[in-house]
């Protein structure tokens, strides 16, 4: 694995607190599982990045290997690593994820 990728990889998770690695933009989705993970995040209405990884094979290797996660998109909160919206959506249902979100929310403003 590119050392300088992962570097790269674990600056981007520290400085955003609600991550989506995906294939396009917030504004430009181009996969309806990456525009599925927009709107999911849109409708809780906390802030999060998307960082478009399509066109960027080393990268997203890079980021396959570090999650043992093989498909996009890939979510990352407070730094840790939960998957997609099959996994966000039943962590929303029990109310775990709002507490998680809470959290990172909170340590952003603190």
């Amino acid at each position: 694995m590119n050392d300088d990728l992962v570097k790269e990889i674990q600056a981007e998770i520290k400085a955003h607190k609600v991550l989506v690695y995906g294939k396009g933009t917030k504004d430009m989705p181009r996969c309806g599982f990456t525009l599925e993970t927009i709107e999911f995040f849109n409708r809780l209405g906390v802030p999060f990045e998307v960082i478009d990884v399509l066109d960027n094979p080393a990268k997203r290797q890079a980021l396959s290997e570090m999650t043992n996660w093989p498909t996009l998109p890939k979510v990352f909160i407070n730094g840790t690593f939960y998957g997609d919206t099959d996994v966000l959506g039943p962590m929303l249902e029990s109310g775990e994820l709002k507490r998680i979100l809470g959290d990172a929310v909170a340590d952003a403003t603190a």
